[in-house]
């Protein structure tokens, strides 16, 4: 198997084609004539992750958040992201960045929270967020206790609305996407959850009538790198590759769990 199959099949399940214009997804380092010593996975590409993938003998590493987002005028180590992308480059370690075309995707990050959310006849597909339906008889208070449960998280919320405060409709985007919440809003959400929620978006959130739900970057997009994983661990599976598929728990910081 060579990088080049990985990222086709990474294409298929979130084509990079479909990535916002200011993105930089794809192939980052490396070549796509390597050949696959094992695929780490992960949200971040950090000091730690490379070290799990050198320790599980990967070769490459498949990240949501990409590296040089900004462009670089110079390759070296003085700063954390030339030293990232020197050790990659002399440990023969090659990058493929998933970011916000995972976040529309079908198999995506979206996707995959709105599942963990439990919503019902769920809308946004290829978009940078979902909204969805809650169960009957859905609460904040209930909704705050099963995201803190299912995301490992502390939600902070956004308005003066009461614990027993009734919920029909969520929207959600996952990581910054709080300037997704007028997009939901317009499609009868009465609830916003994200990772991070700017002050102004929260100001405008509160004065709709919406509740605002701050759960973290890092915990609204975790599970969407899991369910990446195990997408490219069933691909690998059909076509009968033995290429180990590792995945990093977190992007280089621990979490209470």
């Amino acid at each position: 198997m060579k990088i080049s199959d990985v990222f086709l099949a990474i294409d298929r399940a979130a084509p990079f084609a479909t990535q916002a214009d200011f993105d930089n997804s794809g192939l980052l380092v490396g070549s796509q004539n390597w050949e696959v010593s094992g695929v780490h996975v992960a949200l971040d590409i950090t000091h730690r992750v490379l070290d799990e993938a050198e320790a599980a003998g990967a070769n490459l590493i498949v990240t949501h958040h990409p590296l040089m987002f900004s462009p670089r005028k110079t390759m070296t180590e003085d700063d954390y992201e030339g030293a990232l992308l020197c050790r990659m480059i002399r440990s023969r370690i090659a990058l493929i960045a998933a970011h916000t075309n995972l976040d529309a995707a079908p198999v995506g990050t979206n996707e995959t929270l709105a599942a963990l959310c439990e919503l019902r006849n769920v809308t946004g597909e290829g978009e940078w967020w979902r909204v969805g339906d809650l169960p009957g008889g859905t609460t904040l208070d209930t909704l705050c206790a099963l995201l803190e449960a299912k995301l490992h998280t502390t939600v902070r919320t956004y308005g003066q609305f009461a614990p027993d405060h009734p919920l029909h409709r969520l929207g959600i985007s996952t990581g910054g996407g709080s300037d997704s919440w007028f997009d939901v809003a317009c499609l009868g959400a009465d609830a916003f959850l994200t990772g991070e929620i700017k002050h102004h978006h929260a100001l405008a959130m509160v004065d709709a009538g919406i509740v605002g739900l701050e759960a973290g970057h890092f915990a609204t997009e975790e599970p969407g790198i899991f369910a990446l994983a195990d997408t490219l661990q069933k691909w690998a599976d059909e076509i009968q590759w033995k290429v180990r598929i590792t995945r990093s728990a977190c992007g280089g910081y621990a979490l209470p769990r």
